[in-house]
């Protein structure tokens, strides 16, 4: 498994297991958000089956599954309330991480400039650029 933080609170990763969960709950996560559907993966991966193993574990599990589609203002702020509504860290996971990058970045404008959340990403490893035009508009609208 690979946990890639772009802050303190936030992690992504791509897909995961259940039997990552210890090493989840090692990595001192309190939340595991899940944004991939169901449809992409095979049923010991779906969000039942890895819901169920974190749950056990003591942690939360949310699922909101993105697609290019549902990347909306109303799921971006879902999934800001849902990092933010808990008492330590979050881990969310898709099928490579970008998804739960591109909805964080999407989330932070109004609290970051657009240099820091594409530096906070790149450093996790996703290279957003392209999301530039779309944070900027963002920023305009809600400052």
């Amino acid at each position: 498994m690979e946990i890639r933080p772009i802050t303190p609170r936030y992690a992504v990763s791509p897909q995961i297991s259940v039997e990552d969960v210890p090493t989840i709950v090692e990595a001192g996560f309190v939340k595991v958000i899940c944004n991939r559907p169901n449809s992409e993966v095979p049923k010991d991966l779906q969000s039942d089956a890895i819901g169920q193993a974190v749950r056990a574990a003591g942690l939360e599990y949310e699922v909101l599954e993105l697609t290019h589609q549902t990347m909306t203002p109303e799921n971006v702020s879902l999934q800001r309330d849902l990092a933010e509504s808990c008492a330590g860290p979050v881990l969310a996971y898709c099928a490579s991480g970008t998804r739960c990058s591109v909805i964080w970045a999407l989330g932070q404008c109004e609290s970051m400039s657009t240099e820091d959340i594409l530096q906070a990403t790149t450093k996790a490893g996703y290279a957003l650029d392209n999301l530039r035009p779309t944070l900027e508009e963002i920023r305009r609208s809600v400052t």
